[in-house]
């Protein structure tokens, strides 16, 4: 349950830091592409009106930069797909793709003390009848 709470947690810190980059700045679900065994619908993630309420305008809160898998606090790479560096399956040296949005996601929102920290807050069932 730990695990899949961080996992969590994670994928909404992945996307936390993005301003309002033009690639992402319409984006309201993670592409599901790229999991190949899915266990919960896609994230859900208004990307402008996260940064908006969360007054984030640094891309490389969440798009970060370097080389080699070392950061640059300097370089952001907003743009260019989470993929070309986080491959989908475990390769020696690098962040799964799945981890690393989990780990970013969730990572800022327990530093922020804010944000949605369970499975289901961020993965939400569009066809669940929704609680009153």
């Amino acid at each position: 349950m730990t695990r899949y709470l961080i996992l969590a947690l994670t994928l909404t810190a992945v996307l936390c830091g993005a301003p309002l980059a033009f690639s992402q700045g319409d984006m309201l679900v993670i592409k599901p592409e790229a999991f190949t065994a899915p266990r919960r619908p896609p994230a859900v993630f208004p990307h402008d009106a996260h940064n908006e309420k969360a007054k984030i305008d640094d891309c490389a809160a969440c798009h970060h930069g370097g080389e080699n898998g070392v950061r640059d606090p300097k370089a952001t790479s907003e743009g260019v797909p989470c993929a070309d560096c986080h491959p989908v399956v475990a390769a020696p040296g690098r962040t799964p793709l799945m981890r690393a949005y989990h780990q970013q996601c969730i990572g800022c929102h327990l530093e922020k003390k804010a944000g949605p920290a369970a499975c289901g807050q961020c993965h939400v069932d569009a066809a669940a009848p929704k609680a009153k």
